[in-house]
């Protein structure tokens, strides 16, 4: 009995030894598990970080990028006699009109905006091609929303714009030495626009036939009339694709999520008709320059609505 009292004792004792040597031997200073594998994984890490904050790569280098790009103010062009030419910078809105159902739809002034995928954004220093469309709440001229009203060979710079001819509309998105003509193309099973699954409207930098657009005069019973005839300023008109005979048109109450918040799609879903003018003026665009009655030419930016504009109509 004794000596198993102290064959216990003694086992004891060695366990509190132990124990302090334990205690003596993992101190805070001691590191535990793969610490020196950690240590250059850290500096890996942090090289890689350094490198690429270097090179511009980093995630919020290029998201401010493409804000300054995007957001950049731009110079509406002035029209000096009255009349839409080629090379003018406008923009693309579709007036505000009354709703019955106003809290289902987007309202105020929508204007047609480039959106670039917001993924595919922060892959690259470029922009997407095709890059999507949408119809934001902005009256202000910036690099997304100013396009540039191009002649169908690109070389008729400063001709009045009329009636029935084909023109392009192009945009550089802010960026330099980057070109991108609106464009659209019959409807697929594979194509179409995201919310609507109508006719696709993009933005692409492949010249074609698929970037010719048209204005048609707003009463389809004086529209053969007018065929020919100069676009006036301040005059509303259709904007139809000359391919597929469809009118551009911003869906106010189909939404979608971009990379500036809620906005309108945009697509093409409207043929041109000859029927009752009644339902053409929610689809009627127009061409607004900056001129007074003075003679005293100022810049479409300073005219609040009055810019240079080409309203897109309303599904």
């Amino acid at each position: 009995m004794a000596t198993s009292t102290l064959t216990g004792q003694v086992q004891e004792g060695g366990q509190a030894r132990e124990r302090r040597m334990a205690q003596n031997l993992y101190s805070p200073r001691v590191r535990l598990g793969n610490w020196n594998e950690d240590i250059y994984l850290e500096e890996e890490l942090m090289k890689d970080f350094l490198e690429k904050r270097e090179k511009g790569q980093l995630l919020i280098q290029r998201n401010r990028r493409l804000k300054e790009n995007l957001l950049r103010p731009m110079q509406l062009s002035i029209s000096e006699d009255g009349y839409v030419h080629c090379g003018d910078k406008v923009m693309l809105v579709n007036s505000d009109y009354p709703e019955t159902e106003a809290h289902l739809v987007l309202g105020g002034d929508l204007s047609l905006c480039m959106t670039p995928d917001e993924i595919q954004a922060h892959l690259s220093d470029e922009l997407e091609v095709p890059c999507g469309l949408s119809a934001a709440q902005t009256k202000i001229p910036v690099g997304r929303n100013t396009f540039i009203i191009l002649s169908e060979d690109r070389n008729a710079m400063g001709q009045v714009l009329r009636y029935g001819q084909n023109f392009c509309l192009a945009i550089t998105g802010g960026f330099e030495g980057k070109m991108l003509y609106l464009s659209s193309d019959h409807r697929t099973l594979l194509k179409s626009s995201k919310r609507s699954w109508l006719q696709e409207v993009y933005l692409t930098d492949e010249v074609s036939y698929l970037n010719c657009w048209q204005a048609a005069f707003l009463d389809p019973q004086l529209r053969l009339e007018y065929e020919g005839y100069p676009i006036p300023a301040n005059a509303k008109v259709i904007i139809n694709h000359c391919h597929t005979n469809r009118g551009l048109a911003a869906h106010r109450h189909l939404f979608l999520s971009t990379y500036f918040g809620k906005e309108a799609e945009v697509a093409g879903p409207h043929p041109l008709s000859s029927g009752p003018s009644g339902k053409q003026d929610r689809r009627g665009s127009c061409l607004v320059s900056g001129e007074n009655g003075a003679g005293d030419h100022l810049s479409l930016a300073e005219l609040g609505m009055g810019r240079a504009e080409v309203r897109l109509g309303g599904a």
